[in-house]
């Protein structure tokens, strides 16, 4: 039975992937943060059936900021893979603590980095890099040689993760691996994430529970794709016998204008009648295009995404639809103020 780590392992990328790696029959392991609340909902249903799940999926307390319980903790368990999916992810909040995302984002990388050198495993490590490593991007679409122009503090972390990486595999031997994931969205997507925003927003107008939606720039465009694809993935990435980077992404590019008109039309709705513009949204440097091109990533892992935008945005709809449908949730979203 082959053992696998995951950090973020209670974020969307991490939950989806638990749910992939225990359907293929791994021993999976997770590092959560303690915190005063629960903070597992996305891997709570791993639990319903412990006979199938349960006894194969543990929780460990960690924290991406202490190095010396990553060493125990590779050294205890020596994973054949490693995802590393922690991190501050929020590109909008980055501008907000950027020596937080740094630390968390950037440095936490190096740590697990050197947590794997140190603990002596040969374990297979892939970390989870980002689209917005391309910023300002110098070409259109994409992909595994375009130069990085981050425009973020979230960006500029990840580039940083993306050379520590390779830096790892071309100086130590360790089979390190980038996967590059354009935006890929789910009904996990956090809540104050612009795709979820949107369709949670949408769900709220049609149940009477919400009157507008603010949002930032609707011109920005983005390769959306589906969650579950990509983190089969890098899945695919971890079973290639050397470490490489590729490029995860649809191809497409479509604005969050072009988002929130098809979120709202599913409803039966008029986007232009409930969508506001609120400055406080903006970032400070915008990133205005992104699109990759996943050919490498065709051709070597014969990967490529089968959700397209529009059944993404159903999709999303859909389950907010659905969660507001239950009684317990419209109370409980009814009493907010």
């Amino acid at each position: 039975m082959k053992r696998a780590l995951i950090t973020g392992i209670t974020g969307q990328d991490g939950s989806y992937l638990a749910d992939l790696l225990l359907e293929k029959g791994y021993e999976v392991h997770g590092i959560i943060r303690r915190a005063s609340t629960f903070n597992t909902s996305r891997i709570d249903h791993l639990y319903a059936d412990p006979h199938i799940n349960g006894v194969r999926l543990f929780l460990h307390y960690g924290d991406l900021s202490d190095s010396v319980n990553l060493v125990k903790l590779l050294y205890d368990l020596k994973p054949d893979e490693i995802y590393h999916l922690g991190a501050q992810s929020h590109v909008r909040v980055s501008f907000d603590i950027p020596e937080y995302t740094a630390n968390i984002t950037a440095l936490g990388t190096i740590r697990i980095l050197e947590a794997i050198r140190e603990a002596g495993v040969r374990s297979r490590f892939c970390h989870a890099a980002s689209s917005e490593m391309f910023g300002s991007a110098r070409e259109v679409p994409q992909n595994e040689n375009t130069p990085f122009w981050p425009r973020s503090p979230y960006g500029v972390a990840k580039v940083f993760s993306y050379w520590a990486t390779v830096n790892y595999r071309e100086s130590y031997g360790l089979l390190a691996s980038n996967s590059i994931m354009f935006n890929h969205e789910s009904p996990r997507r956090g809540e104050t994430f612009v795709t979820r925003k949107i369709s949670r927003a949408v769900a709220a107008i049609k149940h009477g529970l919400q009157k507008e939606l603010y949002l930032g720039n609707l011109e920005a465009k983005r390769d959306w794709g589906y969650a579950p694809e990509y983190v089969e993935g890098m899945w695919r990435i971890l079973q290639q016998d050397q470490g490489n980077d590729f490029v995860l992404a649809t191809g497409e590019t479509h604005s969050v204008r072009e988002f929130a008109e098809a979120a709202f039309a599913h409803a039966n709705l008029d986007w232009k009648e409930f969508v506001r513009y609120d400055p406080r949204y903006e970032r400070p440097a915008e990133v205005d295009l992104l699109m990759g091109d996943a050919s490498k990533a065709k051709k070597l892992l014969t990967w490529e995404p089968k959700v397209r935008f529009h059944e993404l945005v159903k999709i999303m709809v859909d389950a907010d639809m659905e969660l507001l449908s239950r009684k317990t949730t419209r109370e409980h979203l009814g009493k907010m103020p």
